[in-house]
């Protein structure tokens, strides 16, 4: 086995770089996470949902780390209109929409109601005819009860079948816009792997994906019990059970065009991690994002297939090739072992990274065309 992977312009499509002193401590970390290319999530407070502001934030983010490519979203409302969305696809402003179930995870109350989507079909139509890509959260909000209320649902939704229940919005939405680019996020159940599978049956050899789905690095390490008491490892959606953890593994592992890495990082300051009513949701990996990934495919034998999971499906499925990147460095990882810190300190910002005090065996290097 080679000590050293060249991967190519690696990808991250799933990426929460925040705002404030926090946006100017995590969005250092993604080059030395080995990531070139980063697909920036919208839901910041408020939320991003004009065009002015997403030339903004890029700027600001460009400024941080001069060598990411950065791909920009909006946040699915309705504020947004049809005009506005083909103005931003236009100009480049944009590459997406980020579709938040209302209240499914941090920053989602602005989002909207996943059991019907009519209302933005208008939107939708633009995005298919300029080539845009939505990006659902696939979760379904969960049917709370609060004490002493008695709440019958004939559907139940909760944290470990969540997704399940969203994915016939995912097949209707790809019946009426069968052109539509459209990724599920951070999939965590067999059920979501089986859907992808079937939407993606009729696919040849050689032909892109309509509809693919990410897969974060911490959700091929967790089930339940690993976050069960432990608020570090919590995170929406919450990783499920064994055979699911199997089926994400395998997923990555498949070779398969449709299966593309997202990492979901989303940090927050330890003390937000440390309540005892009200933790926050989100695991933090962009520090050591493809050193983690890498991980469990060398675990399995497979590390030769990395490249696709991290660089070449997903930037095939988003249409971005050399012309398009800020850098021309490529990421190689390297066989060097390396301890994770037990907490991040930087800018009176304490955060808490994902596998506290694990020693991973791949190092991320740069190296120049």
């Amino acid at each position: 086995m080679s000590e050293e992977i060249e991967l190519g312009y690696t990808a991250d499509y799933h990426v929460h770089l925040r705002q404030g002193k926090m946006m100017e401590v995590v969005t250092k970390s993604v080059t030395p996470g080995g990531v070139s290319i980063a697909y920036i999530m919208p839901n910041l407070s408020p939320p991003i949902t004009d065009i002015d502001r997403v030339v903004e934030y890029k700027a600001s983010l460009e400024a941080i780390s001069p060598k990411t490519t950065f791909l920009m979203s909006f946040y699915l409302c309705k504020e947004l209109t049809p005009e506005l969305v083909e103005k931003a696809a236009k100009m480049g402003a944009i590459q997406g929409i980020k579709c938040y179930p209302a209240g499914v995870t941090t920053n989602s109350t602005d989002g909207v109601d996943p059991n019907d989507f009519s209302a933005f079909y208008p939107i939708f139509k633009v995005m298919e005819d300029n080539d845009l890509v939505l990006n659902l959260h696939g979760e379904k909000p969960s049917v709370s009860k609060k004490h002493g209320e008695s709440h019958e649902s004939s559907e139940d939704i909760h944290v470990l079948n969540a997704e399940p229940k969203f994915l016939p919005a995912l097949f209707k939405l790809h019946s009426d816009f069968p052109n539509l680019r459209i990724v599920l996020e951070h999939c965590t159940t067999k059920e979501a792997i089986e859907a992808m599978h079937k939407l993606n049956s009729d696919l040849k050899a050689g032909e892109q994906p309509k509809v693919v789905a990410s897969i974060t690095a911490h959700h091929l390490y967790l089930t339940i019990d690993d976050w069960a008491g432990n608020p570090i490892n919590f995170c929406k959606p919450v990783a499920k059970l064994p055979e699911d953890k199997r089926a994400l593994i395998g997923a990555a592992l498949s070779g398969k065009p449709y299966f593309i890495f997202g990492s979901d990082s989303a940090p927050h300051e330890l003390s937000k991690k440390s309540l005892h009513i009200g933790v926050c949701a989100g695991v933090y990996t962009q520090p050591y994002a493809i050193s983690y990934v890498a991980e469990v495919f060398h675990q399995y034998g497979q590390i030769g297939k990395l490249k696709n999971f991290v660089s070449t499906f997903g930037n095939a499925f988003y249409s971005i090739d050399e012309s398009k990147l800020k850098s021309k460095d490529k990421c190689v990882i390297v066989k060097k072992e390396f301890k994770v810190p037990e907490v991040l300190i930087d800018n009176n910002i304490t955060i808490a990274p994902f596998l506290p005090g694990s020693t991973l065996q791949w190092s991320v290097e740069w190296t120049s065309s």
